[in-house]
Order: C-alpha cells, then sequence, then structure tokens
C-alpha cells in the first residue's frame, strides 16, 4: 500500500483523517503542530501521542524524506544556500538570506523547469516534475531546523514556475499562512512568475495578499521574445494587462524583476522604453544584475552602467532600485549548484 503525504494535507484534512481514526479531535492539532511547527521528520519524535496511534501513522503516512545534500555560507553577508535530495533522489535548491527585518527563504516549487529562459540556469534541463505541498513547505521547515533561527518572510523565487504549479503551489500559500503552522503573513510573502497570463488572472481572485513578481527582463516584445519563450504565447500587453487586474483585485502593488545583461537590455533605448511601459503604473522595479552561467553567454554590466541605467529610470519617475547582490561568493544563480553536483554525482559513478 502506498503511503500518504501527510505533511500535503491541511489542518482540516488533517483533522478528518484522525476522526475516521476514532482519535479525539485534539490529537489533529498535536499532529500538525509536530509536522508544521516543529519540522518532525518521524512519528517517533511525537512523544506525546500514544505509542498505537504513531504506528498507526507509520503504517498509512509518510513524512517523506529531504536530505540535505549541500550546504553552501556565503563569507561575504552570511547568505546560505541549500541542496536538498527528495525521496525520489531528485534536487532541489532554496537559499536563506538574513536581513535586518528577519530571515527570508527563498523555496523551489518545481524539480527543473520548462519556461526555457535564456539567462537562466534552472531551466537548462528542463522540467522533471512538479513539487508537492509537502516539499515547497519542508524546505523552509529544513532551513529552521538546520539553523535553529525563524523565518519571516518567503519568496518563491526558487527553481521552477510557481503559476506552472498551480494547485501545489496555492495550497502552499494557504499553509504556511495557517494560524495552526508557521503563520507567516502573507505580506511577506512573494511569488514569481515569468508571465502566465491565465495564471496570473486565476491567482487574482484567490483572495491572497501576497505580493506577485512578474520577470519582465526586456523593454519589449521581440525582446522579450528572443530571451523568454512565454513570450511566444503570451503578448506583452496581456501580460501587463494581468499584472494591472492583481493590483486592482488585491490592492497589492506589483514588483517587476528586471535581470541586466551588458549589451542585451541595458541600453538607452531599453530605459526610455521600460520607462513608457511602467510610467503611470504603481509598481516598484528591480533592476538584477545577472549571475554569469557558464552555459549561457550573459554578462552583467558593470556598477557605473547599471546605476546610470537605473538613474535614467528614476529622471522619469519609476521607482526602480537594484537588487543588492546576495551570495555573490557561492553557487549564486538558480539552479547553478544543483546542476554542479548532478554532475559530480555523474562523474563518480563513470
Amino acid at each position: 500500500m502506498e503511503k500518504k503525504d501527510i505533511v500535503s494535507y491541511n489542518y482540516e484534512e488533517l483533522a478528518q483523517e484522525v476522526q475516521a481514526f476514532g482519535e479525539k479531535p485534539y490529537r489533529a492539532r498535536q499532529i500538525y503542530a509536530w509536522l508544521h511547527e516543529r519540522g518532525a521528520d518521524s512519528f517517533e519524535e511525537m512523544t506525546n501521542l500514544s505509542k498505537s496511534l504513531r504506528e498507526r501513522l507509520s503504517e498509512e503516512y509518510e513524512i517523506a524524506r529531504m536530505r540535505i545534500a549541500a550546504r553552501q555560507r556565503s563569507e561575504i553577508d552570511s547568505t546560505e544556500k541549500f541542496l536538498f535530495e527528495l525521496s525520489d533522489g531528485n534536487l532541489i535548491e532554496s537559499v536563506l538570506m538574513r536581513h535586518a527585518y528577519g530571515n527570508s527563504v527563498c523555496v523551489s516549487s518545481q524539480v527543473g523547469c520548462r519556461m526555457g529562459c535564456r539567462f537562466c540556469a534552472s531551466t537548462i534541463d528542463g522540467l522533471e516534475r512538479n513539487l508537492t505541498p509537502s516539499e515547497i513547505l519542508r524546505q523552509i521547515y529544513q532551513i529552521q531546523k538546520l539553523t535553529e533561527e525563524r523565518v519571516s518572510h518567503v519568496v518563491v523565487m526558487g527553481t521552477g514556475e510557481p503559476l506552472d504549479n498551480y494547485d501545489n503551489f496555492v495550497k502552499f500559500i494557504h499553509m504556511i499562512s495557517d494560524s495552526h503552522g508557521l503563520h507567516i503573513s502573507q505580506r511577506n510573502i512573494t511569488a514569481s512568475t515569468c508571465g502566465i497570463v491565465p495564471g496570473m488572472r486565476r491567482l487574482s481572485e484567490e483572495g491572497f495578499q501576497i505580493t506577485l513578481a512578474l520577470s519582465l527582463h526586456a523593454s519589449n516584445q521581440e525582446k522579450r521574445r528572443q530571451l523568454m519563450p512565454v513570450a511566444n504565447r503570451y503578448e506583452l500587453g496581456e501580460v501587463l494587462g494581468a499584472c494591472d487586474d492583481y493590483f486592482k483585485r488585491t490592492g497589492r502593488r506589483v514588483t517587476f524583476e528586471y535581470s541586466l545583461a551588458a549589451g542585451v537590455n541595458d541600453t538607452e533605448q531599453d530605459a526610455r522604453e521600460l520607462s513608457e511601459l511602467l510610467k503611470g503604473r504603481n509598481c516598484h522595479l528591480n533592476l538584477i544584475p545577472v549571475n554569469p552561467v557558464k552555459e549561457r553567454d550573459f554578462k552583467k554590466p558593470d556598477s557605473k552602467k547599471a546605476h546610470e541605467f537605473e538613474n535614467k529610470l528614476e529622471k522619469n519617475g519609476i521607482n526602480v532600485t537594484i537588487r543588492r547582490e546576495r551570495g555573490s561568493d557561492i553557487d549564486g544563480a538558480c539552479g547553478q549548484l544543483r546542476r554542479r553536483y548532478a554532475a559530480g554525482k555523474r562523474e563518480k559513478q563513470e
């Protein structure tokens, strides 16, 4: 019999399971707290449950294994990168960023990615599979256990496109912000999309208070199509319309992510077109100098060029910042550590 993924059950679903066992309702609260507050890795840890209940849980359910395969810590800014091995052997990355306002964890939503954005290492090997709600949640739980530090902010900007894993992603948002679990404020959660318009419109109707971040990366449709295959399906005007709709329905200001690549999208014309594109929108623009990826030929602009680009946008009334580089001395770009670890593993086997 295949065991059920108990960490993917929300509180109401778990309460129904416990009731079907003939157990008292408070047992659901105890089990849920072990799974979602203490990050238990086994039922044996649940010492306030009877031995018979722990055995029954172990027979019917599993807490899917998530083993730490690698861990890197930046000597520059204390950012940490974690590589987790899942129960099926797949690898995913997560990043812990320490800020003055609290700890933020960047989680992955898929194993690999099929979006094909040209500057991203995550998508080079394509999509392996979607992550379950429990696999997204447990990246945060494991990091809290490993560091013994509380996480207060979450960004869904690691490997994968969350709106390509819509149902599991939405369930994750409900569970991470639920009062029975870590209860992270939805206003402290940001999710990034490359611009899947139907998913963006669905998300605006969920009643969430999360921040939506759009990976924009180009100032016009033609250039965006060259950089991001998703642009072959959705016109830039359509994508921006979905962003406007998200703001109208939620009142949450949209963030635009713009990876700066030297000589590609950092010209004076790009700054002018970008200003026209965003003028009048209640939004924030993050300029992100690209992380060099050895399989790609994109290079980051020098600091002077990046600040000149920022200044041109500011003069045109755009709310813009250059995102501070974090973890630049470790495998900073999404997917780099996973690919390097997998390549090393293959070499050993050969």
